[in-house]
């Protein structure tokens, strides 16, 4: 069978919908490089002095692994240079990283989470990148924090690259979800899954069940009632998955279906959830119902709120359309 390299796939996707103009194609290949890069570095382990701590933390006050320093450099010196950004945002800095004076500026404004899943690191686990494309806005003139403000329906594409036993690469751009696998001998990212599709029923779900004494009546009724099994008022019996990097557990209910939840809690009020919007909840949601699940705050659809602040964080529901209609339900009911 012909092997259809990213490039390929991007080419023939603009000719076909007209939904990838050059500059997006440009961007989408140097994030791609970009993630190579970190997989060759996560891949080297403690071989390369990359496990462990920094001593550092980042603006959300997390103590930052030497790779997701690493991850965030990687990224941000591959997409200065291109000329197809105006700007950058990622979760590890407190503001925006508008393109240097040095370099042509472009109509696409790229946010990040350079290295998802820290905590797997050093143990290798599963951890990922999540990167999720803007428009600039029309006008803009010297890029703010408030041209990012965009709902992530405004989002062009999004996608994620997940370093496990092989790496790969899972993008859309509003057609679809496609999955690349790199080859690692040839250095080149190779189309191996169209039009990925998340089976509208399953068995399983993923949640941190550590925090169960803290969830709210509707997560705790929704979990509990899956617990019960088929005896129970759901009639079925679930697995339970939590891999702890949110990458990983998207993935496995993109190949095979499933609902992901990581819930708002009693343990601090002010915060509402744990992943940031813009750089994790967007582009996984995105990415969700492109292939057919939904993903909720548990009152809307995620796509739908409009950010009023760069690390904004909301609680999360994806996955399997059902499943996610049932625990949203829950809490709209009050």
């Amino acid at each position: 069978m012909k092997r259809v390299s990213l490039t390929q796939y991007l080419v023939e996707e603009q000719r076909k919908n007209n939904s990838i103009p050059a500059e997006l194609r440009l961007l989408i290949e140097v994030v791609a490089r970009a993630c190579k890069t970190i997989s060759h570095a996560v891949g080297k382990g403690a071989l390369g002095d990359v496990l462990g701590t920094a001593n550092t933390e980042n603006i959300q006050g997390e103590v930052q692994k030497k790779l997701d320093i690493i991850s965030n450099e990687i990224l941000l010196e591959a997409n200065e240079w291109g000329g197809h950004l105006a700007a950058m945002a990622s979760e590890e800095m407190e503001s925006i990283h508008p393109i240097p004076n040095r370099y042509p500026k472009g109509e696409y404004m790229l946010l990040f989470d350079p290295l998802d899943g820290s905590s797997n690191i050093d143990v290798n686990v599963s951890i990922g990148t999540i990167f999720s494309v803007l428009k600039a806005p029309e006008g803009m003139g010297e890029p703010s924090e408030a041209d990012f403000m965009q709902p992530g329906s405004e989002q062009v594409a999004a996608g994620y690259a997940v370093y496990g036993p092989q790496t790969m690469l899972v993008l859309t751009t509003g057609n679809g979800v496609n999955c690349f696998t790199l080859d690692r001998e040839m250095g080149s990212w190779v189309l191996t899954q169209r039009n990925m599709q998340i089976p509208e029923t399953t068995k399983e779900f993923a949640i941190n069940m550590s925090n169960s004494r803290h969830w709210y009546p509707p997560v705790t009724r929704y979990v509990d009632e899956m617990l019960a099994g088929s005896t129970g008022p759901r009639g079925k019996d679930f697995n339970m998955r939590w891999v702890a990097s949110m990458v990983a557990d998207v993935h496995r209910i993109l190949s095979r279906g499933g609902v992901f939840m990581y819930p708002a809690d009693t343990r601090d009020t002010a915060m509402p959830g744990k992943l940031r919007l813009m750089y994790e909840a967007n582009p996984m949601a995105m990415i969700v119902e492109q292939a057919g699940g939904a993903a909720t705050d548990g009152k809307q659809r995620i796509l739908d709120i409009v950010p009023h602040k760069l690390h904004q964080r909301v609680p999360v529901f994806l996955g399997s359309k059902a499943e996610v209609d049932v625990v949203t339900g829950y809490h709209t009911q009050g």
